[in-house]
């Protein structure tokens, strides 16, 4: 009797363990994760803290923070900087103060043997074996996610959205293989589901939309969280950087007034994008952009990404 007792016992607090063990980590995540992204221009830091939607775009939203937990943030810049948007996450300037695109999967792979988890939400799949490619889920409608969640946000002034780079038409027919949000609720229950490659491509790159009007980017890319104090915290780096354009010269055809440079670059390989590795360098071959030129409006003074940290899961 005594026996049996102690056995209940033993069993009873490993489950009450286990639950405390559950509601601590259910405690340490959120539905609105947040984020600080310290811009940094002309020696000055700005402060931009952002909340993230994990009900808009979870798989978006954790591909984010992990990014940010190994440091792979750290140190980039806006390389591209419009009217609608600053865009970042995937460049950096190199010892010779030249804008230098970041290797991606070069660098994910390196910070995952160094110990960092990144979870994995396309892959390509051959016969049974599914090798992980770390791009993340396009979780926008135009990649067939429109019924999946009630959105919270949209493209509006201050939205954060992941961005990914357009693939060669080649790429068109060229699909992997992801994991739906809805399990397939919403797919006659197929959990997985073989999609296109372009529009599950995002790697790093991500913007904050500056715009004030309607735009149908809500369907192409996912908006996964917003500048908390849009006034209060980024339009102080905008008016910055508005305040050092100086005043045109009448004796020159250029535009001295504009913040930003043209700045064009002729890529052999979209590096960003492509996948350079293990036994399915074959079959993405066709995603590559041979001899494409892509043209930024790079910033006359660089905007400095210094960091970006989770202070709320």
């Amino acid at each position: 009797m005594k026996k049996n007792l102690r056995r209940f016992v033993a069993i009873a607090t490993t489950a009450v363990l286990a639950a405390g063990a559950l509601m601590m980590f259910a405690a340490c995540t959120s539905s609105e994760p947040e984020v600080t992204i310290t811009y940094e221009y002309n020696g000055k830091e700005y402060e931009v803290e952002y909340v993230l939607s994990r009900s808009d775009s979870p798989k978006t939203v954790q591909h984010f923070i992990e990014l940010a937990d190994a440091g792979y943030y750290d140190g980039t810049c806006i390389h591209d900087y419009t009217s609608s948007a600053l865009y970042g996450g995937g460049y950096y300037y190199n010892e010779q103060n030249v804008l230098t695109e970041k290797d991606y999967f070069s660098v994910v792979r390196q910070l995952e043997k160094d110990g960092n988890e990144f979870t994995q939400s396309v892959w390509y799949q051959s016969g049974n074996t599914k090798t992980p490619l770390y791009t993340v889920y396009g979780e926008f409608s135009d990649n067939g996610v429109t019924n999946e969640r009630n959105r919270k946000y949209s493209h509006s002034k201050g939205a954060l959205v992941m961005y990914y780079t357009d693939k060669s038409t080649s790429a068109a027919g060229l699909e992997v293989t992801v994991e739906r949000n809805d399990k397939g609720g919403n797919n006659d229950g197929a959990a997985e589901q073989d999609i296109p490659y372009a529009t599950n491509s995002a790697t790093s790159l991500f913007y904050t939309y500056l715009g004030t009007s309607s735009t149908s980017l809500d369907s192409k890319y996912a908006v996964f969280g917003k500048v908390k104090d849009f006034d209060g915290q980024l339009q102080p780096l905008l008016d910055a950087i508005q305040a050092d354009m100086p005043e045109d010269d009448p004796a020159t055809d250029e535009d001295e007034s504009s913040p930003t440079k043209e700045t064009t670059e002729q890529f052999k390989l979209d590096t960003l994008d492509h996948l350079d590795f293990g036994d399915v360098t074959s079959a993405f071959e066709s995603v590559r952009k041979g001899g494409v030129s892509v043209t930024y409006n790079e910033p006359k003074e660089h905007i400095t990404v210094t960091s970006v940290k989770v202070t709320k899961y």
